[in-house]
């Protein structure tokens, strides 16, 4: 009957739009540039994939991004590339999420590939990646890797993205057989991988990359079975704070390219810091002055300081909530949280709050940090102060536990 039923299927009468009906009714223009291939491709489409079709162009055009070339050419020049995560949402591409903090890109004929382009061919995200891993693996055939006079592996590849490399492990998980194998790709020409004897070495590498780099991210990867996570170091271990700064600097730099998209009428971005504690970790801190309202990112602490300039103290952010006046509402935009603060808390609300460093600790901190880095005697009568004053988080605490008992130290010259 299957068969059959081809010879007596109604046929679809609903009429079917041309290219000047489709264009016009979304005000694109009939000469539209790069619009010849794809002029005789929707002489096979129904009605409803015309649309659809036109949609994808008018998407296209309204993103700002050129027609994509025509897929006879494209898919002999198809690559992937590996970016932060919040660079993929802040610029609109298609992407696909890797692993934490990195995702996927297509580029096409040199371009990054925005999703509306997938329509205009006809394919599925996984066809094009497919193919592009597919190209990619290809190019990096006989390339070998560089063992550097530290010991460590670099990736070596002359088309300068040695980087999304790192989606493929095939390459390189035998380098150091028998040993756990740690990645890091801080720039797209940069991949570069150690066993854990030579963690510091690596640490060192990922340092001394330039700044004038195409920076990725600083974070340390491990290779668990077929999967790539953060490096999950915990102290005692000799890499775990450093692994904690490199985390803490990604995410830095997120929001520093953040705070340049962020509407000026929502308030002020709070600046982002780095503090080191007296047991040795890095803590992330965000300024708050009493004034218009401010967007505070999600660091471990909040540092209040009055309108007049007057150092009110550090607390931990965590404790927050226990000032329900305030209500902090989410800033809708790509990239790490932050939320929405109106007002400015009074004396007696940040008594509610566990303290890191009093208002004199804070103001002999920010002190110090203005004053040129020679004497060190003021920092360290500062970490003896913090040693005796600071309070330490207790057990029932929403502090995490990584956070409890830190006090404020001795800080770093810069």
């Amino acid at each position: 009957m299957a068969f059959f039923s081809r010879f007596f299927a109604t046929p679809d009468r609903t009429p079917l739009p041309t290219l000047e009906e489709l264009l016009q009714a979304r005000n694109l223009p009939l000469d539209l540039p790069g619009l010849d291939p794809f002029r005789n491709e929707i002489r096979h489409m129904k009605a409803d994939e015309r649309n659809h079709w036109a949609d994808a162009l008018a998407e296209t055009v309204a993103g700002g991004w050129s027609l994509p070339p025509d897929w006879i050419d494209a898919q002999f020049d198809l690559v992937p590339e590996i970016v932060p995560h919040w660079m993929a949402e802040r610029d609109g591409f298609f992407f696909r999420p890797h692993i934490e903090g990195l995702a996927i890109r297509v580029l096409a004929c040199g371009q990054v590939m925005p999703a509306p382009w997938l329509v205009l061919w006809g394919l599925s995200a996984d066809d094009v990646l497919d193919r592009a891993m597919d190209q990619l693996r290809d190019r990096s055939k006989d390339q070998p890797f560089k063992r550097l006079p530290s010991g460590i592996y670099q990736g070596v590849f002359e088309d300068g993205r040695a980087a999304s490399r790192i989606l493929l492990p095939e390459l390189w998980k035998g380098l150091f057989a028998g040993q756990n194998t740690f990645v890091a790709v801080p720039a797209q020409d940069r991949l570069l991988l150690a066993p854990q004897v030579l963690l510091p070495k690596l640490v060192e590498a990922i340092g001394a990359t330039p700044a004038e780099s195409n920076r990725i991210m600083a974070t340390i990867f491990q290779q668990v079975g077929e999967h790539l996570l953060p490096a999950n170091l915990q102290d005692p271990h000799p890499i775990a704070q450093p692994q904690r700064e490199l985390r803490q600097t990604d995410l830095a730099e997120a929001y520093r390219a953040q705070e340049e998209s962020l509407p000026p009428e929502l308030g002020r971005p709070a600046p982002l810091g780095l503090l080191r504690t007296q047991q040795g970790r890095s803590v992330s801190v965000a300024t708050w002055q009493e004034g218009p309202a401010v967007l505070l990112p999600e660091a471990d602490l909040v540092a209040f300081i009055a309108a007049s300039g007057q150092a009110l103290g550090i607390f931990f952010r965590q404790t927050l909530p226990r000032i329900s006046e305030l209500h902090g509402t989410p800033v809708e935009i790509w990239g790490p949280r932050r939320l929405r603060y109106e007002g400015f808390p009074t004396a007696a609300q940040l008594e509610r709050l566990e303290c890191f460093a009093t208002g004199e600790q804070m103001a002999s901190l920010i002190k110090g940090a203005a004053q040129p880095p020679a004497p060190r005697p003021s920092t360290a009568s500062l970490a003896n102060q913090a040693a005796s004053g600071a309070l330490s988080a207790q057990a029932s605490s929403p502090v995490p536990a990584h956070l409890r008992g830190l006090s404020l130290g001795n800080q770093s010259e810069d």
